[in-house]
């Protein structure tokens, strides 16, 4: 039996080859990122505000070591989960304006989607940090996704410790519902702004 070519296939913005390109697709949008700082009203003005004037931030030491460790780590998800990497933007299917880039997508024989986020850290973690709980939600809604693999790997002074940790993200349509709407206020304050 052969599986349907997934339709998030045809909700491709860029590929991620062209850095330049995905940068501006992105900014033309409400990202996962972007999503993951939502959480109050005030929130959504300063990340308005990021929006419209952008940051000063440009990455550190922490972000210079996620980007390398990122590829290793994907080849473990690949090979543990067999879930491929990516580096594709993509539109929700309701609003071109919903954006997300998750680290690995794959689509299982019974139709599912399930998403992978990869992330490094020096600390422990308990239990999995909310901004990136909004980043997954947020990526499932996008993707129309069943499920998230959470990756992360624990570096003592930016080298790995042991093998990556990993736990599923059930989607959550209470959380991915008042996302969207936090989506559409700050879209409501953008809009607002710009005319």
């Amino acid at each position: 039996m052969s599986v349907a070519a997934p339709s998030y296939l045809t909700r491709v913005v860029t590929d991620g080859s062209d850095r330049v390109a995905w940068m501006r697709a992105r900014s033309r949008g409400i990202t996962a990122t972007d999503v993951a700082k939502l959480s109050t009203p005030r929130s959504i003005e300063t990340a308005a505000h990021a929006k419209l004037f952008g940051t000063s931030f440009s990455g550190n030491v922490y972000t210079d070591h996620g980007r390398a460790r990122e590829p290793e780590i994907a080849a473990w998800v690949l090979q543990e989960h067999t879930i491929s990497p990516s580096a594709a933007l993509f539109h929700a299917a309701s609003d071109l304006r919903h954006l997300a880039t998750p680290d690995g997508v794959v689509q299982r024989e019974n139709g599912h989607i399930e998403l992978a986020e990869i992330k490094t850290t020096n600390k422990e973690w308990r239990s999995i940090p909310r901004h990136y709980l909004r980043q997954v939600w947020w990526q499932q809604y996008v993707l129309g996704a069943e499920r998230t693999l959470m990756v992360w790997e624990r570096h003592e002074g930016f080298v790995p410790v042991g093998d990556p940790e990993c736990r599923w993200i059930d989607r959550d349509e209470n959380e991915i519902a008042r996302l969207v709407d936090l989506a559409g206020r700050l879209i409501d304050v953008l809009i607002a702004r710009t005319t």
